[in-house]
């Protein structure tokens, strides 16, 4: 029985490649020494895997930004505005590359990033590929075979890894009308296809293809071209020693698994976490040959595997196809998960009684293994040993009670739908928020963080090591926070926030507060490029233990006469970005944490908090990728935000905000939450989005994203005058805010300044133009 890993964490088990990157980007390293770091990371990754015993061992899972975009510059797939950095000569192919991610804006070129939006139902984001009528692709496989060769000089065989052609065109976007992303798949194909010959002539004895499209709802056109392209790879791999191994993931086959099991692959990936009921009818649709990999360790969490219900689905593989058609796998790549457990040495922050319930990447690839080898029969005297001790583990989970709050679940009990639901509708609302904040048309704000400078870094990371006391360390944040309430005075923004200096993570610093929770050191996961996350673990029953932002929104607000907005993460966006338990339905803890929230919000509004927002950009990215599964987890979702937001009076204004997501499907649902603005991200797509907002007729206001805060570039007050009258064609001038796409935590003052005084400039004169 063999053993396989779909992918490994690409940022180092210390950032390496994040703080890498930063410091080529900020022209204090070169490029050789960001390349040396990458291939660092990536010969750790090969080693460690092999020395797990790990046999199909990925490479091309490593990128320097993301993968969907390493594959556009693999196909060719360069949109146009970036032809002129591809024909400077000063410039090389990863100024290239890192233009299309985040943008150019020097050596007389100013050039827009490519979008970026959730990886399934992720918090990774992708480089979203642009396609237009009739293009060409040419293939350009250099990163793809030399990673092979690297660890092929190591003596490691490894397996590449593509996404596979059908769902990269699904995952892109038509940049002109009149055409499908599928009709390019003839002209792609042929580019896959003379990658996979150039692989074979390599003697690749396994090549990976990711399809997580097959997991999803497919129309007729779409399984025509799974099909149509599936059938053109099988007769060049028939030809070849080379075999595919067809991976699915983040969801079941259910109605594609015929579909999937037809199309002349060696072997198909299933992921049995998010899916364990596909495995009998998978089994059944299996032909004579096809080997079945079992994704069986959770790619996506973080608790330890228990032994004895893996083994169980693996057994009725073994019986029905053998064990030498069975493979034992993550779900998933690995991307999603930290890198290793064995970093975790605070006992404080993370106790050894929870320490003992988790399992980061390497450990869950050390399960792989073992599980293989319970399987296998292999006479080993760790085996048994491993398995006892998973087993009390699991015990010990149960029984805990550092898990159970009956005062929590008794208040979850009593919830009635008066906690869900404003005192009166937006109309009125609107009136008399009207009165009470009296703002200009189009009045215009920021979505809440301002830059957290290396001096607000070095401040809290004394404070931490005991290096200042806490009155230093709170003396040292508000004169930040002063500092940056009289720069929005000065500038001119209607509506100012305290800027979050006091804060590490938008949900970190939330569940650092709350009951339930727990905390890693180390336990970062890649967001995109090179923004990581340390995700909180939420392990327990879910309380606040007292106010969490009223002091520093109070200490905010006493600065201005103008109001400040409180600023609080959302209960379903804590929950998504967190590492939740797997012991009750995601429901009841999204609950918890909206009773939590909702505390939070009753006091801001008893310290004089005029305008609260509850930022949700989380909640589209929640959404189950089956249609069928859809409606149960919208109504919780909506109804997990009302009940943070409904405690508050009508004057009191709430906003939310949410970003990198397509929402189209989804705005009768948002329309549901009923907050009084939604400010959302709008630049990378020049307003496309707004366009749905405005035929839905969507009934409060928005503040469409004016400018991309994920590039560095900076926008002039034309090109944000010009996406706001885009804006005023699709929705009344009284519904329009006016704000960045995102929070400007990791930019920095300098451009900070700059792009906001356009921005407010922008709303001036669209204002002038009005009256």
């Amino acid at each position: 029985m063999k053993t396989q890993n779909l992918g490994y964490p690409r940022i180092g088990s210390q950032r390496e490649l994040k703080k890498a990157e930063e410091a080529y980007w900020s022209g204090k390293s070169s490029l050789d020494e960001l390349l040396k770091v990458g291939k660092q990371i990536r010969i750790h990754n090969w080693k460690l895997q092999q020395s797990i015993g790990i046999d199909l061992i990925p490479s091309n899972d490593f990128s320097y930004y993301d993968q969907i975009l390493d594959h556009s510059i693999l196909f060719g797939n360069i949109p146009e505005r970036y032809k002129a950095i591809e024909a400077n000569q000063n410039l090389n192919a990863y100024d290239l590359y890192f233009a299309m991610a985040r943008g150019y804006q020097k050596n007389g070129l100013d050039i827009t990033a490519m979008e970026m939006t959730k990886w399934f139902d992720t918090n990774y984001h992708y480089i979203v590929p642009e396609f237009k009528k009739g293009q060409t692709f040419t293939l350009n496989s250099e990163k793809i075979l030399r990673e092979y060769q690297e660890a092929k000089e190591l003596e490691i065989e490894t397996k590449p890894v593509l996404v596979g052609p059908v769902s990269y065109l699904l995952l892109g976007k038509e940049k002109e009308s009149g055409f499908h992303r599928l009709d390019l798949l003839e002209s792609l194909l042929s580019k896959y296809l003379d990658l996979l010959k150039e692989l074979a002539k390599q003697n690749v004895e396994w090549i990976q293809i990711d399809e997580p499209f097959l997991a999803l709802d497919l129309d007729t056109r779409s399984k025509e071209a799974f099909h149509y392209a599936y059938s053109e790879i099988s007769k060049v791999i028939s030809s070849t020693s080379s075999k595919i191994m067809l991976t699915t993931y983040f969801e079941g086959l259910k109605e594609n698994t015929r579909l999937a099991a037809t199309l002349g692959t060696a072997g198909l990936h299933i992921d049995l976490i998010r899916s364990p009921e596909q495995l009998i009818e998978v089994l059944d649709h299996l032909d004579s040959k096809l080997i079945l990999s079992l994704g069986i360790v959770d790619g996506r969490n973080i608790w330890k595997n228990d032994y004895s219900n893996s083994l169980i689905q693996i057994g009725k593989a073994v019986n029905k196809i053998g064990a030498d058609r069975v493979f034992i796998s993550p779900s998933c790549s690995l991307l999603h998960s930290p890198c290793d457990l064995d970093l975790e040495t605070d006992s404080v922050k993370l106790t050894p009684e929870i320490k003992q319930w988790l399992s980061f990447s390497k450990q869950k690839l050390e399960e792989v293994a073992t599980l293989a080898g319970l399987t296998s029969g292999i006479s080993n005297e760790n085996l048994p040993e491993k398995w006892n001790r998973n087993q009390a583990i699991q015990r010990s989970r149960q029984d805990s009670s550092l898990i159970h709050d009956l005062k929590v679940k008794e208040r979850l009990r009593n919830i009635s739908q008066k906690d869900m639901r404003r005192s009166n509708p937006f109309p009125s609302r609107k009136e008399k928020q009207k009165q009470s904040l009296n703002l200009p048309s189009f009045p215009t704000t920021t979505i809440g963080s301002f830059p957290q400078t290396s001096d607000v870094r070095s401040w809290r990371a004394k404070f931490k090591k005991g290096e200042i006391t806490e009155s230093e360390y709170t003396s040292l944040l508000k004169l930040e926070t002063e500092k940056a309430v009289r720069w929005q005075e000065e500038v001119g923004l209607d509506v100012l926030v305290h800027g979050e200096f006091e804060r590490n993570d938008m949900v970190e610093y939330f569940g650092e507060q709350l009951n339930g929770f727990a905390f890693t050191q180390n336990g970062w996961v890649q967001s995109y490029g090179s923004r990581c996350v340390k995700p909180p673990i939420v392990y327990g029953d879910v309380s606040r233990t007292g106010p969490m932002t009223v002091e520093w929104s109070r200490y905010a607000q006493s600065l201005t006469p103008l109001p400040v907005k409180g600023m609080l993460t959302g209960p379903v966006t804590i929950l998504q970005w967190s590492f939740v338990r797997d012991d009750q339905p995601r429901w009841e803890t999204c609950f918890q944490i909206g009773l939590a929230i909702r505390d939070e919000v009753v006091d801001l509004e008893k310290a004089g908090i005029r305008i609260i927002q509850i930022d949700e950009p989380a909640i589209r990215e929640g959404l189950p990728l089956r249609k069928k599964d859809e409606a149960a987890y919208l109504d919780w979702a909506v109804k997990a935000f009302l009940l943070s937001a409904s405690g508050v009076q009508d004057g009191t204004q709430i906003h939310t905000h949410m970003c990198y997501s397509e929402f189209n499907d989804i705005l009768s649902n948002i329309a549901d939450m009923d907050a009084d603005v939604i400010t959302i991200e709008c630049s990378r797509s020049q307003m496309e989005l707004l366009e749905a907002f405005g035929q839905f007729k969507y009934p409060n206001e928005i503040g469409p994203g004016v400018y991309d805060i994920h590039s560095p570039r900076v926008p002039s007050k034309i090109e944000m005058v010009k996406l706001l009258e885009k804006a005023k064609s699709v929705l009344p001038e009284d519904q329009i805010w006016v704000n960045p796409d995102c929070g400007l935590k990791t930019r920095g003052w300098e451009e900070t300044k700059k792009a906001l005084i356009e921005m407010v400039d922008a709303a001036k004169e669209l204002r002038a133009v009005s009256k």
